[in-house]
């Protein structure tokens, strides 16, 4: 399947499990770790005891205009979730995720390789006060793997490896 080029949107860090989501412009990626500064880099994520491929997270902006947009209806009405609210670091448009597992790509200089994808959670959907399970599932993002380290920027083209 050919794609892209895709654009980064959006960069999110929280220091700690539960903590807000910080808005970041520019954010360094160390290999096998992932951004500096962020929950799981430190090992202080809700998951981070549970051994699994978390350097990096990401989702669509197109599932979050779904959500917006109640497609498929899946509740009585649409949700509005906000890209510091959904706990993944990063927030890309035009990016099949779905379709990258097991693929590498590259986001501005660093290049990520797709592990597996995310779940929906009862956390998330807790912490948020969102009916989130079913409309997230099959599209709550992809956890990756940083191959190789470096910078990334708001606005980076994500492209094929």
């Amino acid at each position: 399947m050919k794609w892209g080029p895709g654009k980064l949107l959006f960069i999110h860090i929280a220091s700690s499990a539960s903590e807000k989501m910080q808005e970041l412009s520019v954010a360094e990626l160390v290999k096998d770790k992932g951004i500096k500064g962020d929950r799981y880099y430190k090992g202080t994520g809700k998951y981070s005891h549970i051994p699994d491929v978390r350097d990096v997270t990401l989702i669509e902006k197109e599932v979050l205009d779904a959500l917006e947009q109640n497609q498929p209806p899946l509740q009585e009405n649409s949700i509005i979730l906000k890209p510091n609210e959904h706990r993944r670091n990063l927030t890309t448009v035009g990016v099949p995720l779905n379709y990258l597992v097991g693929k590498k790509f590259k986001v501005g200089e660093v290049i990520l390789e797709g592990g597996r994808l995310n779940f929906p959670c009862k956390y998330l959907a807790n912490l948020l006060k969102k009916p989130l399970l079913l409309p997230l599932y099959n599209r709550s993002g992809l956890n990756c793997k940083v191959v190789k380290g470096g910078k990334i920027r708001i606005n980076d083209i994500i492209k094929e490896f």
